[in-house]
């Protein structure tokens, strides 16, 4: 039997395992996963989705998972009651499917069988998939952070970035925004962009079209550093799962840390209730604070 696996399911669902004769794990933000869209038409037995909370995002990929089985095969997908879990049975009717649904664990969860014939699954997916932004004239995707617009800490750190030089990174590059205005600069030898999403990973090669640029599927957490970097350009997360979690942009700080050589120079911009100067004082030789503005704070950090 053939399974896809989209996402990490709470174990309360029962989610099936991956590798070695199990699921296909199709999610984006899974390093090395397969990519949904690429699963042949028909081929698929049963999916399991964790869906995610973005409306175009999730109506996305319940299409392409739909597109996937075969007739009279399963699509089981859950998603917490407040990020999506409550439109889930509405969504997957307007595909045309009956739906069995059911409360569990603070989640909404949806069951159904394909049936011969659907309707909506294309524009579905055409919403949802990769294109062309609109006043950005950049390409990116639902899912990807600030998919449609310049963020505004992007926007902070762009305005007040010097001119870079030598090799750098681009930690949680996104679709490019910043990789752009860095590679603004001739004095940059090499710049290496890392994200965690494989659909950011796609639209920047499409963005950046400059030799120096190379673009890496990885997490940064856990990205090799050795030292040898002249400078660490970032905008961190700080959700995981749609939940807050501090700990990401911590750990960009102490990654940016370890990737610089000494007197190396992170530019790192942060929502302004988040913490991180400590991380950033126990990390850098030296650091300063470059602006306040719009809710964000923007650092300059010296190895």
């Amino acid at each position: 039997m053939t399974t896809l696996l989209y996402g990490r399911p709470p174990v309360v669902f029962d989610p099936p395992g991956v590798g070695a004769g199990g699921a296909t794990q199709t999610s984006p933000l899974i390093p090395d996963s397969a990519a949904l869209e690429a699963q042949a038409p028909g081929s698929a037995d049963y999916a399991m989705i964790y869906a995610p909370p973005g409306v175009l995002e999730r109506r996305y990929v319940l299409a392409l998972a739909l597109k996937a089985l075969k007739v009279g095969g399963r699509l089981d997908v859950m998603a917490p009651k407040d990020k999506g879990g409550s439109r889930l049975g509405k969504e997957l009717k307007v595909f045309g499917l009956d739906v069995a649904e059911t409360a569990k664990a603070h989640h909404r969860r949806c069951v159904v069988i394909k049936p011969e014939t659907m309707q909506g699954i294309e524009a579905a997916i055409e919403a949802g998939g990769p294109q062309i932004v609109p006043g950005l004239d950049a390409w990116s995707q639902p899912g990807i952070f600030a998919w449609d617009r310049i963020d505004p800490g992007s926007a902070l750190l762009a305005e007040h970035l010097p001119p870079m030089k030598g090799e750098g990174v681009d930690l949680g590059c996104g679709y490019g925004a910043l990789a752009t205005v860095v590679l603004r600069s001739p004095a940059v030898t090499k710049l290496k962009l890392v994200d965690l999403d494989r659909r950011a990973i796609r639209a920047a090669r499409e963005n950046i079209k400059d030799d120096r640029a190379k673009v890496w599927w990885s997490d940064a957490r856990t990205l090799e550093a050795k030292g040898d970097k002249d400078f660490v350009v970032s905008n961190p997360p700080f959700h995981d799962g749609g939940a807050e979690d501090r700990r990401l942009g911590q750990a960009f700080v102490r990654k940016a840390a370890e990737l610089l050589k000494k007197g190396g120079v992170a530019w790192i911009v942060a929502n302004r209730h988040l913490p991180y100067e400590a991380e950033l004082d126990a990390a850098f030789k030296r650091v300063r604070l470059v602006a306040e503005a719009g809710g964000y704070k923007l650092f300059e950090a010296v190895k």
